[in-house]
Parts: structure tokens; sequence; C-alpha cells
């Protein structure tokens, strides 16, 4: 009774935070509606010939309700984009012709239109991963896009990666920020910056266009000898992001990133450390969507050491995984997040994310995929014919591909140490237990507490932001919090973060 005292007791003490750029809109537990206005005749057209030139044609944007006049809207993609259908992904820069214009700070956001996915969860599900478990990349949600007045179907709505993007990460913006992109390997080729413009853009700084610290970074990657490159890589590369992106888009089979096809990523010269971080970017073939000619069956058994052939086009999978403390660093990283993929962690958001967008999925005649195949692709794997489209073929169920996927990477931990996939056996927290997993008061208790350690407390709906607690207590081994009343019924993530790792736990929230 002591806690539950306490927890009705502060409720009324929550108080305003520092909010960041799309804390807010990204928060929201919502479908944001998104229209554009074009006024000039044969729009469309337009919009065809200026994806070609790589320019953003005038529009009126409006965002849940507010205007913003004359921004700028264009195509984006590849095979998103050179599908047969009209649905076509979209770029927005609402400062493209008016200086400082924002929507909750945000100057762009990118529309992807989910051609390859009849779940439409994808995108979302990887990003919410990754956000929740401190791994760089966009933030994601779901928006209406109307055109004109006219419904054009329901986006995946994803966070850009630009300077406001690095400023809220990292705490700076004036390092170079690489994609890598179309051809990123990594592979050195020389000390002139002009054998790597094709492969790689660079996203800011372009005034000066200063291409070195890429090129000693990709010489001192592919040319520190053997003996020396657990001692040196991290003068050049932050080794904890790149082990967090490896892991992460091999658990999840996303080929179409550096560990598969060697582009979709970014890398960003954090000016405080002096090191390239790693970013992900474009992950909606996760779920291994992206086959490069394998089965799916050998997609979910994909190896845990997987580098595609020729091994000499990745050198940072290809030299890591040849020597064993590199090894065991990537076994230990996907040991300790394998916990929360889980059927048992997952499969409560995948309904409540279906729940939310189905009526819009319903309502999209211009999406690539039938009513039923969304149905059925949230558990089934299907075998889908789409005339003239290269999105067809087999294309594995979520919740089925994250059982299968599961199963295959505990066989293969085994042979490396890691037995347990217990989030109490590969954590270093301390923390033991949080209870209870099915909330009716506004109450939640962690256990196992060491008083003397720090542990930062998150917690995030099924979209992936965050929400808001009180620390109530925190006595030897027990930390009581207190949620805000008015947080909605659904399924919700609580991470704990100390010095030596971190914990999940789910609750659900009546």
């Amino acid at each position: 009774m002591k806690f539950h005292f306490l927890c009705l007791f502060v409720l009324s003490a929550f108080s305003a935070y520092a909010q960041d750029p799309g804390d807010d809109f990204f928060a929201q537990w919502k479908v944001h509606d998104i229209r554009f206005e074009f006024h000039q005749t044969g729009f469309w057209d337009s919009l065809k010939q200026n994806y070609t030139l790589d320019v953003y044609m005038q529009a009126d944007v409006m965002i849940d309700g507010k205007s913003y006049h004359n921004s700028g809207v264009k195509f984006k993609g590849n095979s998103s984009y050179n599908n047969a259908s009209n649905k076509k992904p979209f770029r927005i820069d609402l400062a493209e012709y008016v200086d400082g214009q924002s929507h909750d700070n945000l100057k762009k956001i990118v529309l992807n239109n989910g051609f390859k996915d009849p779940s439409f969860l994808r995108e979302k599900m990887m990003l919410d991963f990754l956000y929740n478990h401190g791994i760089a990349g966009p933030r994601c949600g779901f928006a209406r896009l109307y055109i004109n007045g006219e419904y054009r179907g329901l986006y995946t709505v994803v966070e850009d990666v630009n300077k406001t993007f690095l400023e809220d990460r990292y705490g700076n913006k004036d390092g170079n920020l690489f994609k890598g992109d179309p051809r990123g390997t990594l592979v050195y080729k020389g000390s002139s910056p002009s054998l790597y413009s094709s492969d790689y853009e660079l996203k800011t700084n372009e005034k000066e266009n200063d291409w070195s610290d890429l090129i000693r970074f990709v010489d001192a990657l592919n040319r520190i000898p053997t003996a020396q490159l657990k001692d040196s890589l991290a003068t050049y590369m932050n080794t904890d992001s790149w082990l967090d992106y490896w892991a992460a888009h091999n658990i999840f089979v996303n080929l179409d990133s550096y560990i598969g096809s060697g582009h979709n990523y970014f890398i960003y010269h954090n000016t405080d450390s002096d090191q390239f971080d790693w970013i992900s970017w474009d992950v909606n073939e996760a779920f291994g969507n992206f086959q490069m000619g394998q089965s799916l069956t050998n997609l979910k058994n994909l190896a845990i050491g997987y580098i595609p052939t020729p091994t000499t086009q990745r050198p940072v999978m290809n030299r890591l995984w040849g020597e064993s403390y590199w090894k065991q660093a990537l076994v230990d990283r996907i040991c300790a997040l394998l916990p929360d993929f889980s059927n048992e962690k997952l499969n409560a958001r995948i309904d409540s994310l279906a729940n939310l967008i189905r009526q819009d999925v319903y309502a999209d005649t211009y999406k690539t995929y039938s009513n039923a195949q969304f149905e059925q692709n949230l558990s089934q794997d299907l075998n889908i014919t789409v005339p003239g489209s290269p999105a067809g073929g087999m294309v594995a169920g979520i919740k089925s591909f994250i059982n299968d996927r599961r199963t295959s990477l505990t066989g293969q931990l085994k042979a490396f140490g890691c037995v347990s996939t217990d989030q109490e056996a590969v954590s270093g927290t301390g923390v033991q237990k949080l209870y209870p997993s099915l909330l009716r008061s506004g109450c939640l208790y962690i256990t196992g507490i060491d008083i003397d350690k720090d542990i930062r407390i998150e917690i995030f709906n099924a979209t992936g932001a965050a929400i808001h607690a009180v620390l109530v207590q925190k006595t030897t081994d027990l930390i009581s919090l207190s949620i805000d009343p008015q947080v909605p019924p659904g399924y919700y993530v609580v991470k704990c973060i100390g010095g030596k790792g971190s914990k999940s736990f789910s609750f659900v929230k009546e």
C-alpha cells in the first residue's frame, strides 16, 4: 500500500520536459493526415520530370491541419519509385522555398510507399526496434496522403537524416555526413575523391566538399595490419555503433543494406568523438524481403557470419568476422538483442499497429496488395504473383518470420556460448524483474536494482514513442514508477539502461 500511496501522490507532479525536434509528431499514437495541393496544370507529369532532375516542385502542404505554403515536394527512391504503380514515394522539404518553415521543428520528412510490403509494418517494426535499443536510425510513423483532395493511400512517414537529426542524436552537426549510395562498399580505391564520388553522397558541408576524412577511414579499414586492427580501428570508427548496426540488420535479415547490397546507410563523422558513427536507413526490405537470390527458408536461417560474395567487397564485415575478438563481439551483441526479438515481446505490438492502420489500408486503392494479403501477411508467409512488378514472390509473414528467425539464431548462438537468451542472462544492469505485466493501477515496480548503480529508465509505446513516468522511490532493490493515468491502453516497453548494458521488459496497460 505504501507504494500505491506514493504513486498517487506524485501524479500531480508531472511536468513539462524539453522537447526535441519531432518528439510530438513521432510520439503521437495516430495516423497523420498529410495533404498536397499542387496549383500547376499537369503536376503529375512535372513531378516525373523533376524526379529525373532531382528538384522540388512547389506545393501547399498541410500536416494534421497546419498549412505550410510554398513547400517543396518531389518523388524519391529507386525500385520503390520505378515500380508499375502510381503510388510513388515522396520527400517533403517545408523550408525549400520558405526559410525556417517547419512542422514540430522538422523541415524535412519522407513518405515511403511500402510497395513490397503487404503488412505495411516492416519499416515501422524495425525502426522502432532500433530506436528502443539505442541504435541509430530515423523514427517512423504512418500518414494518410491526399493529393489535391484525393486519398492516395497509406504511407510510412520517416524522419529525415540531416543536420536536425545529427544535432538531436549526437549533440553536434558540423561533421561530414556520407550516404553509402549507390555502392558504398567501403573498399579502398585510391586517394582521389573522384574515385568515390559516384559511390557515396556527401550530405553536409557540400560547399567545402572535403572527402579526406572518408578516404582516411576507408584506407585504414582496408589496410591496417590484422595484428593492429583491434586497437587501431576505433581511431576512425565507432565500433560499438557498427556492431549495433551489424547485429540488428542480421537479426531482421535486412539485406538491402551494407550487410547485403552494400548501400542504404549513413556514416557521420562525429566531431565530438572524431569517429564515424553508423546510421541505418531505408529498412523497408526487413524481415527477409530483399532476397539476393536466396530462398525464404535460407533467409530465415541466415548465418550470423553471413557476408555476400565476393567477401572482399564488404571489408568491415570480412575483416572483423575473421578475427575472434570481433566475431565474439558481434555474437554478444546479437545475444543481447535477441530476447526482445520474440513473438512474446512483439506480437502485441504487431496487433496494435495493425489495428491502428487497418481502416486506412483497406481504403488505399493504390496499394500493391489486397486487403486479404494484408491480413494474412501479419502472420503468414505468402507466395504472391504481381504481374509486371518486382513485388511478388515469397513474402515472409511478420509473426512467422520472428518465430523462425529467432529459432535459427538461438541454435546458432549456442555454438558461441550464448546458451540462454533470457534477458536476465545477457544484460549487465543487475535489474531483475518488472511487475505487474498487466497494469491496472498507475504504478510499476522494478526489482533487483543495485542502489550504487546509475540506472536510466525509458518507456515507449507500441509506435516507439516515449512516454513519461515519475520515479517515486528507489530502495536498495526496488524502483517504483508512477505512470500518467491519461496514458492510453496498449502495449508498452520499459528499457532499463545501466553502465554495462540494458534490459527491456514489456507490459500491457488495460
